[in-house]
């Protein structure tokens, strides 16, 4: 399930602009940086001919009416029309059923949040999906990321009021955060929904805040159920990969930590990065590849992060890498933590897996994405090949807590993404500085990983990559 490079969340300090980034395949996740960034101008070459074709058609419209005129004879002298618009059937809130745009646009802008993010190197931008009534909201990590000492966060509902607030807890490893909005009452909670049960084609609608437009909403279908995505800001100094849904729903800078909703209302996903292609840096500009975290996931760090204010991940225990050159079909185990998941489960250096589940592995990235689908403690079946051989064991996944995002530095990347010098957290995986190293957590031969390292960076390994609106 390879996906393209991504660029992520950035502010600017004049004034306010979403954060674009948490993962890499947009942001569909690396921590927001506040740095201020210079943008190449927007390329306008589909812009300015829409308007010239626009004023042409009115123009050439004139000229047809006057010949038309001629045609028939002069009637200066009649009167001119008068244009009447024909009374609509009456409508009201009680009149819109589930099952339509509107009911679901309806439904979701009551529980949808505008969040501001003010910091000394500029102000971030970013939506919410509001979880109780006292003012729990649900959101991306990268658009709360750069919050710190001397910044602020102010969170405006839909009623118009604008609350400060503070964050409860983040996981950066899913792009998620709970903030807690001061002295709220009454709010209305949102409705969530099941991921599992969305079918491709489905329709959904995004409701959110693009470029500080509150309340704005878009439609689209879910183009995808389970896609590698990796997300990144645009120096590349931060990545994320996660497993998300793919939609064609227009997600634009300041769509970040807003819901996805189904046409019953339900919160299906949260929005968090959507793919660009190479119009960033004067490519092939990409349209309609908006990337999601399912609300399965994200309910279940979210009532991580209410209990204590710390969410878990899942661990199988395994190094590898990405290698650009390489014609494995899989992603090969370099290195096994001691007494790990996948070393109880009797997996062995050199193997290739080929399989989570039933979905199949087409390199680490995919390895990693789909592992954090699963719940920590979950037994999955995990296939590998060996000496042509292929065979099927069970593991138990171990657990770790989601501390630290993915960081990578952009221009230490190796072909497929690979830090040269692969040391994670804490300490080397075996190999050490080879680059090649990569543990998802626990103790690796050579050193303690609590998985915040990835081997993955902004423009990766060739997958879905993307805009962190």
């Amino acid at each position: 399930m390879p996906t393209t490079p991504f660029s992520g969340p950035h502010t600017r300090p004049d004034h306010a602009v979403p954060p674009q980034n948490p993962w890499q395949s947009t942001a569909y996740g690396a921590p927001t940086t506040t740095m201020p960034v210079t943008h190449p101008a927007p390329a306008r070459g589909v812009t300015k001919p829409i308007i010239v074709t626009a004023l042409l058609a009115g123009l050439i419209g004139g000229g047809i009416g006057i010949g038309g005129a001629a045609l028939l004879g002069d009637h200066s002298t009649a009167a001119a029309p008068v244009l009447n618009s024909q009374p609509a059937k009456a409508a009201n809130a009680a009149d819109v059923k589930p099952g339509s745009v509107t009911y679901a646009a309806q439904v979701a802008s009551k529980s949808t949040a505008d969040i501001k993010v003010t910091m000394s190197q500029g102000t971030a931008v970013g939506s919410g999906i509001v979880l109780s009534q006292d003012g729990y909201v649900l959101t991306n990590n990268h658009v709360v990321a750069g919050a710190g000492n001397g910044s602020s966060i102010q969170v405006t509902t839909t009623d118009g009021k604008t609350y400060p607030a503070t964050i409860t807890g983040t996981s950066p490893s899913y792009d998620l955060a709970v903030i807690k909005l001061k002295d709220a009452s009454g709010l209305t909670p949102a409705a969530l929904g099941d991921s599992s049960a969305l079918q491709v084609g489905e329709q959904v609608v995004a409701v959110g805040s693009p470029e500080n437009l509150s309340n704005t909403v878009t439609s689209g279908i879910i183009s995808a159920l389970s896609r590698t995505v990796t997300a990144g800001d645009e120096s590349g100094s931060g990545v994320t990969v996660y497993n998300g849904l793919q939609t064609d729903t227009p997600i634009n800078p300041g769509n970040s930590g807003g819901p996805l909703v189904n046409l019953a209302g339900q919160v299906v996903a949260v929005n968090s990065a959507v793919d660009t292609g190479q119009g960033g840096s004067g490519g092939v500009q990409a349209f309609g590849l908006g990337f999601a975290i399912p609300i399965n996931t994200a309910k279940r760090i979210a009532n991580e992060l209410l209990q204590d204010g710390r969410a878990t991940k899942p661990v199988l225990g395994v190094s590898g890498s990405l290698n650009s050159n390489s014609t494995t079909n899989g992603a090969q185990i370099t290195s096994l933590q001691s007494g790990g998941a996948a070393a109880k489960a009797g997996l062995r250096t050199g193997d290739v897996v080929t399989k989570i589940g039933d979905t199949p592995i087409s390199n680490y990235a995919d390895l990693m994405a789909q592992v954090l689908t699963h719940n920590p403690g979950d037994t999955v079946p995990v296939t590998v090949t060996s000496g042509g051989q292929s065979r099927t064991v069970q593991v138990k996944l171990g657990s770790a807590v989601d501390k630290e995002q993915t960081t990578i530095p952009e221009g230490s990347q190796n072909g497929g993404g690979l830090p040269q010098g692969g040391q994670s957290e804490g300490g080397q995986s075996e190999g050490g500085q080879s680059g090649n190293g990569y543990s998802d957590g626990g103790q690796s031969e050579g050193g303690q990983d609590d998985g915040s390292q990835s081997p993955f960076g902004s423009g990766g390994f060739g997958g879905f990559g993307g805009l962190l609106p």
